[in-house]
């Protein structure tokens, strides 16, 4: 089942059941792509609204960092609540742990060992990674091996 089919049917189920949460965030997520696809008149591929779902839960991520920062911990919880339901259509992710020992291998594949040389790990890393961990915390880890 492809992941638009699968947003089909769990906006259906989201209905019946009145998750009002669930079914605003897979709207909102059925409305991006659409919007992709209707610009780029393009089918996007599951991998390319995987793009798109991740970018959504960094931006949801952004959000509440701002939220925080002035204090609405209501929108902050409804932001957490959609990251939770963008993540069902995102890979399994990884670990902390399993991303640090990627960042490492490929520091090492890359033969990298300063600072000036991140954009090149970071270039090889994101394929390795994409859609499985956060981008902002393997950027941390290659600053701090390259540090």
């Amino acid at each position: 089942m492809s992941i638009k089919d699968r947003l089909i049917a769990d906006l259906k189920v989201a209905m019946k059941e009145k998750d009002a949460l669930k079914k605003s965030t897979i709207t909102m997520l059925r409305a991006a792509v659409k919007q992709q696809e209707v610009d780029n008149r393009v089918e996007l591929s599951d991998e390319e609204i995987l793009d798109i779902v991740s970018k959504q839960v960094k931006q949801k991520r952004g959000a509440i960092e701002e939220f925080q920062k002035g204090d609405r911990m209501d929108l902050v919880e409804e932001a957490q609540n959609e990251i939770e339901v963008l993540m069902n259509y995102l890979p399994e992710q990884m670990s902390e742990e399993e991303l640090l020992e990627v960042v490492k291998s490929v520091v090492a594949e890359v033969g990298a060992s300063s600072p000036k040389e991140m954009g090149k790990v970071m270039g090889a890393l994101m394929p390795k990674i994409k859609g499985k961990a956060d981008s902002k915390l393997a950027s941390k880890y290659v600053k701090d091996l390259l540090g």
